[in-house]
């Protein structure tokens, strides 16, 4: 089956897309992917081309990988440097590579976005010769679904990666201290106390959806993302222009939370919505605050979707201090397909061993919950 390549998403329209994408998907939306384009967040001087793959039916798009072509690991969240330092020191090279996935997102959700799931299926076995073609390395697939999950098991040769994220479940609860009431006393307490602190230093908090931000409440979400890449000495992955095409595309996804001391904003996270989950991305402040963090990030959002009646709390990477307040460890997948045979062998051998210890973590961690034991 021959491919269609896009360079661009502004060369398919946007309900084309958008019917092929699952409900309750923000982060695969023609919006969501086409801002990052338009706003020069990705391209080739960042080292994510834009390569979305297409399977074509009479002129009607009915399958499509949303992909990208690599000459880097960065930004990805499922870690391969090691594997391309391998591939380094044996001659072998490893970039470019193709990856489907969401850009500078950790989140999990549909990879492959087919009409019907013969299409996809079709589209995916025609990937290896793609590869061949374009002599790119190897393919990888990351944070999928369970559809992508079963027509990828039944591929050839790609290889399952597990991980692990933390997410918080809201199983009914009336209000917060209806769910600090499940916990533990030590932990309630300490929860408790830590939103008193915040309280203490005379912050409260405002909750604006896409279309309630101004220009200059943009310019400061902005500054404030920025800010948490120039602490570390590193160049923030999204542009300014990105957060305004966002807001113009899809602002019925976007959820900001401004701390304000004063009157004044001093921090802020930035948050979307989607089905009956809500996802926390973005997290920035000018100053530091005691507690801060926790309470702009976690307690407020739990909060919001206690409130919105959301189901589910995906707050991104990362996870030891989630753990404590609540957040589950839950298991993702990533696959991955290597055209060079010793490579793929190294891989597959590393990935058994990977697995075991992701397992036992997962488990170690389910111990270590705040929740009251039944």
């Amino acid at each position: 089956m021959p491919l269609q390549r896009l360079q661009s998403l502004s060369e398919v329209a946007a309900e084309q897309w958008d019917a092929l994408v699952p409900d309750g998907q923000p982060f695969l939306s023609h919006g969501f992917l086409s801002a990052l384009e338009d706003s020069g967040s990705l391209g080739p001087h960042s080292g994510w081309q834009p390569e979305h793959l297409l399977h074509m039916e009479d002129g009607r798009l009915v399958a499509a990988l949303p992909s990208y072509r690599k000459w880097h690991s960065y930004g990805e969240y499922v870690f391969d440097h090691g594997w391309a330092e391998a591939c380094e020191r044996a001659g072998i090279a490893y970039y470019p590579k193709l990856l489907t996935a969401v850009p500078f997102s950790p989140v999990g959700g549909a990879r492959l976005l087919a009409a019907k799931a013969e299409d996809g299926f079709e589209l995916l076995a025609a990937l290896p010769g793609y590869l061949e073609i374009e002599e790119l390395s190897s393919a990888h697939i990351n944070f999928t679904d369970t559809l992508a999950d079963a027509a990828l098991g039944e591929q050839p040769d790609w290889l399952l990666r597990y991980g692990c994220q933390f997410h918080w479940q809201n199983r009914g609860y009336r209000d917060f201290q209806d769910f600090l009431d499940t916990l533990s006393s030590r932990k309630r307490k300490q929860m408790r106390k830590e939103r008193e602190q915040v309280a203490g230093q005379g912050f409260d908090f405002q909750w604006l959806e896409g279309r309630e931000l101004s220009e200059a409440q943009w310019d400061f979400v902005y500054a404030c993302y920025a800010n948490t890449y120039a602490v570390r000495r590193q160049a923030p992955y999204l542009t300014r222009e990105f957060f305004s095409l966002l807001a113009e595309r899809m602002p019925e996804s976007i959820r900001v939370v401004l701390a304000k001391q004063g009157g004044r904003p001093v921090a802020m996270a930035f948050s979307l919505i989607g089905g009956d989950s809500f996802y926390g991305r973005y997290w920035g402040c000018l100053a530091e605050f005691d507690r801060l963090h926790f309470e702009t990030c976690f307690y407020q959002g739990m909060d919001y979707a206690i409130d919105q009646g959301l189901q589910r709390f995906d707050a991104g990477a990362q996870g030891e201090h989630k753990l404590i307040r609540g957040f589950e460890p839950v298991i993702t997948h990533s696959w991955h397909y290597l055209r060079h045979p010793g490579l793929r062998t190294a891989v597959k051998d590393f990935l058994a061993q990977e697995r075991v210890g992701i397992l036992a973590y997962a488990e170690e961690a389910r111990a270590a919950l705040p929740y009251r034991q039944a």
